[in-house]
């Protein structure tokens, strides 16, 4: 009997035990499991998430010698060539979208060889005296360039100027020639406009 009584006593206690471990595991579990030490979380965010080193800053244009070219190196702005607007200066910033993007790296070198071709080839005319806008066009397109990509006009009572799209990026050539001499430059087009037309609308 007594034996009975010590398996009852037993089994009686045997579900306390069981119901006051799982409480104490459940204790531990809740307040070990599933976290870690603050060395651990960096390692771990180091590991799958890269530290961010911030916003990539594009670097600078980077102009070289072109053929022909003295390595020189170009000369700072002058009053007359535009630049970014400085705060505050309204027209300007109003303005911007008339100031053409400057050719850089390969592609002002492009922009170098056609105007030497360009000026080369009205060269003759302004020997000659002729200022005449169709003779100068023909002129142009005598070097390949379409027809519907130039454009030649009057400039003054004894000049002409020009525009011409050499190709689609854009590169675009634009000057005058007059009885003096002929110049032009070469640019990438304006900001949002493309070809290269100036711009006639504002902001």
């Amino acid at each position: 009997m007594a034996i009975i009584k010590r398996t009852r006593v037993r089994r009686g206690t045997l579900p306390v035990a069981v119901l006051a471990v799982p409480a104490a595991v459940l204790a531990v579990l809740a307040t070990g499991c599933g976290t870690q030490q603050s060395g651990d979380t960096a390692d771990a965010s180091r590991r799958t998430h890269p530290t961010p080193t911030g916003p990539s800053t594009p670097s600078a244009p980077v102009d070289f010698p072109c053929p022909g070219e003295s390595p020189t190196p170009t000369p700072p702005p002058t009053a007359d060539t535009p630049g970014p607007a400085a705060p505050g200066d309204r027209y300007a910033e109003n303005h911007g979208f008339r100031v053409p993007f400057p050719l850089h790296g390969r592609r002002r070198c492009d922009g170098l060889a056609a105007v030497g071709r360009i000026e080369a080839a009205l060269e003759p005319l302004r020997k000659r005296g002729d200022f005449a806008p169709e003779h100068t066009r023909n002129a142009l397109t005598g070097l390949g360039y379409p027809a519907g990509k130039v454009r030649a006009y009057e400039n003054g009572p004894t000049g002409v100027g020009f525009l011409i799209e050499v190709d689609s990026s854009p590169l675009c050539v634009e000057g005058t020639m007059n009885r003096d001499s002929t110049r032009a430059d070469s640019f990438g087009g304006y900001p949002d406009h493309s070809g290269c037309e100036t711009p006639s609308g504002g902001h």
